[in-house]
């Protein structure tokens, strides 16, 4: 049998991905309906967008610090229905506030914050619990499945927030995701695996939690430079997650509709990544893929800023940076979840997984922050621009660590 039809035969696996798979598609509803409605509902500014940005990425620094330890001493499966619950009541805030005139940056600003603050949770304990369901041998057609199902949603989901704004208006469009998260919820409770008895601990201390996850990604010398590569992406990231909408929306001049369109596209790519993964690593090894595919997706991005104000040429760049560029993190983000899951003790998952959170929380603050004033100083498209450059210098670290040689073949 092959590890795919294994994982297919694996029912609670099965009920790990449904899950995903529904809160995946309607999350995509959210992380573009929530500046869709900023900058056209509200008139935000960059500054003000970057801001909203910053607040989605900030609680991933703060419950990174706070979280992983609380995971690792914590049964996985519970946080993860609680988190999904949570959301969809955050959510549904929105459309009702939508509905009674008052919603308002402050309303997206918190939502944004809350809501992101369960995802990293729920992040952080998915990470640490599919080990739990999966044998070490097929983590990596696991995560590419998972990835696939991301990537199908990457395809629905944008396209799909384009139309409902313009049918409905982004905050009512965001009432879907709320009900996603619950369906997501009761596929994860209908899970019938024991997970093992977390490991007793000592009394918990969120700083030594901190310490011994940051201690143990660092002392593994092929998983520390994936957070250096980390780090530079989420910093770098920051820019795009601030700047990107408002750059197709008001810079290529794309509508909503088309906006979508060109994200969805990114799906494509995405799912394209999903199916590489798993073979790249068969053919060249681990590392090599990761350092490869990393690079290569950094270099994609330039296409964004490149892209020409006019709405088809440029609507043209940005499919071109979405389907390559996804195509390529997707591939190299599948493979160093995997590796992390395979080199790293189940113990200790929560909290290395944690430390990523964190690191990509604090310094993604900083570029979504730091890329508002500066695109509103020298514009968007020469932001952005700089940012690309931050990626691809950032991920040819890897090219000079122990990483390359990880699983290389002869």
């Amino acid at each position: 049998m092959t590890r795919s039809r294994a994982l297919t035969g694996e029912s609670d696996f099965m009920k790990l991905w449904s899950a995903q798979a529904v809160s995946a598609f309607g999350a995509r509803i959210t992380r573009e309906g929530l500046p869709m409605a900023a900058v056209l509902v509200l008139g935000a500014s960059p500054g003000q967008i970057g801001l909203l940005a910053a607040l989605s990425r900030g609680p991933a620094l703060v419950v990174g610090l706070m979280a992983g330890g609380f995971v690792d001493r914590s049964r996985r499966r519970g946080l993860l229905v609680a988190m999904d619950v949570v959301r969809a009541l955050l959510l549904a805030t929105i459309p009702v506030a939508a509905w009674l005139h008052l919603l308002s940056m402050i309303h997206l600003y918190l939502a944004a914050a809350t809501v992101g603050a369960a995802s990293v949770l729920f992040e952080i304990a998915d990470h640490a619990y599919l080990p739990t369901l999966v044998a070490t041998s097929a983590l990596t057609d696991a995560n590419a499945r998972l990835s696939a199902t991301e990537a199908v949603a990457e395809v629905g989901g944008p396209a799909m927030a384009g139309l409902l704004f313009q049918w409905l208006g982004g905050p009512y469009a965001v009432a879907l995701n709320a009900l996603t998260y619950l369906v997501s919820a009761g596929f994860l409770g209908a899970i019938v695996t024991r997970e093992p008895q977390p490991a007793a601990a000592e009394r918990p201390h969120w700083g030594r939690d901190v310490v011994d996850g940051l201690r143990a990604a660092s002392a593994e010398k092929r998983v520390a430079p994936l957070l250096v590569m980390q780090g530079s992406n989420a910093l770098f990231g920051g820019f795009f997650s601030s700047l990107y909408i408002l750059f197709a929306l008001r810079v290529v001049r794309l509508d909503t509709a088309l906006l979508g369109m060109t994200i969805a596209a990114g799906g494509v790519g995405a799912l394209a990544g999903a199916f590489i993964a798993p073979r790249l690593a068969r053919l060249a090894g681990v590392g090599p893929a990761i350092v490869v595919s990393s690079i290569l997706a950094a270099s994609s991005m330039f296409f964004i800023p490149l892209a020409p104000a006019d709405r088809l040429v440029g609507m043209g760049f940005l499919c071109a940076s979405q389907m390559l560029g996804d195509a390529l993190w997707v591939t190299s983000e599948v493979l160093a979840a995997s590796l992390r899951q395979t080199l790293l003790p189940q113990a200790i998952l929560g909290r290395v997984a944690a430390t990523f959170q964190a690191v990509a929380g604090g310094l993604g603050v900083v570029g979504a922050l730091v890329s508002g004033a500066l695109g509103g100083w020298i514009g968007p498209r020469e932001t952005l621009m700089i940012a690309c450059a931050g990626m691809v210098l950032g991920t040819l670290t890897t090219a000079f660590s122990a990483l390359r040689h990880y699983g290389a073949k002869a």
